[in-house]
């Protein structure tokens, strides 16, 4: 069974998106802003990671940023979620995009054509010059920015 971690301050958001993954098979883990959606996904590991753009703290942006600096967590897909119109999309930062409020049909698709292709994905490394030296140690170039 696949694992989504959900990334969102908005605790009605987090029981709508949550109710509708489990009802659909996943195994859904919460967090309520992006340092802690960060620290879980350091534990767990999940599958796939949706994340709403705007939260105190540490906001979808820069959870993605530091999500591509760590190799264990770098090719976990990500979906963005976001009232605001598409944002400049960083190359890479996340994989889709979804404006609020959710159309859950149109995620669903997303979700499972995300988590099929993602073993492939793992299999394709980029080839950095300067890789980390264990896959928990930030990479320290400026090949996100």
């Amino acid at each position: 069974m696949p694992t989504i971690l959900l990334v969102d301050n908005d605790p009605e958001i987090l029981a709508a998106l949550s109710a509708a993954l489990e009802w659909r098979g996943y195994r859904v883990l919460l967090s309520k802003d992006g340092r802690s959606g960060l620290e879980q996904a350091g534990r767990n590991l999940p599958d796939l990671i949706v994340t709403d753009c705007s939260m105190p703290e540490m906001d979808g942006v820069e959870l993605c940023r530091c999500l591509k600096l760590y190799p264990a967590l770098t090719a976990i897909p990500v979906i963005m979620v976001s009232a605001q119109v598409q944002l400049r999309q960083k190359p890479a930062l996340w994989d889709a995009f979804f404006l609020k409020p959710v159309d859950f049909n149109a995620m669903e698709s997303t979700v499972g054509q995300l988590l099929f292709s993602r073993p492939l994905r793992e299999t394709l490394r980029p080839l950095w010059s300067d890789r980390a030296m264990s896959r928990w140690q930030p990479v320290t170039s400026a090949i996100i920015s």
